[in-house]
């Protein structure tokens, strides 16, 4: 059976108005994604993350916490996104010395109709973002870079990696 080749602005209906995709036809399936984002800053503003010693306590660790916190809202912050029953979020921030900066990794599971890459993607730039509200007193010239979505598997589009071949 051939597949029905995919409505390509899938959120506007026939007279250009804004809509949430029906996924009412679809099978629910095991869903997940991952999302990275990079923060690259000074060498003091490391050196807080590194030694968890920052005025407003470990940057990293409320950086993780605010990531998963952004998945289980994604819906209410994209419009048109599908409020999804998260089975798993985690958020990863480390130092990476070498770039200058910290790499955040999200990872975001479901089991439903539609797929949780735009939860991913909210988790790491809410990383993202918190890590840059909480080391601003020390380097306001951090750089949010690379957000993106490199993995996902789940529903009819199949399984997607970053850099492999066909993606």
């Amino acid at each position: 059976m051939a597949k029905k080749a995919a409505d390509p602005l899938p959120h506007f209906d026939s007279d250009g108005r804004p809509r949430m995709v029906d996924v009412s036809h679809k099978q629910s399936t095991a869903r997940t994604a991952v999302a990275t984002g990079f923060v690259r800053m000074s060498a003091e503003a490391l050196e807080v993350v590194s030694t968890q010693s920052g005025k407003k306590g470990n940057a990293a660790a409320v950086a993780e916490l605010a990531g998963v916190m952004a998945a289980k809202r994604t819906a209410e912050l994209i419009p048109l996104c599908h409020p999804l029953a998260l089975t798993n979020a985690q958020v990863e921030a480390s130092v990476d010395e070498t770039a200058g900066g910290v790499r955040v990794i999200a990872r975001v599971q479901t089991t439903g109709p539609t797929g949780v890459e735009m939860e991913a993607l909210t988790a790491a730039s809410i990383a993202c973002l918190t890590l840059y509200d909480m080391l601003k007193s020390i380097d306001r010239s951090m750089v949010i870079e690379c957000i993106q979505l490199v993995e996902k598997s789940g529903g009819s589009s199949g399984h997607f990696k970053k850099g492999s071949r066909g993606a």
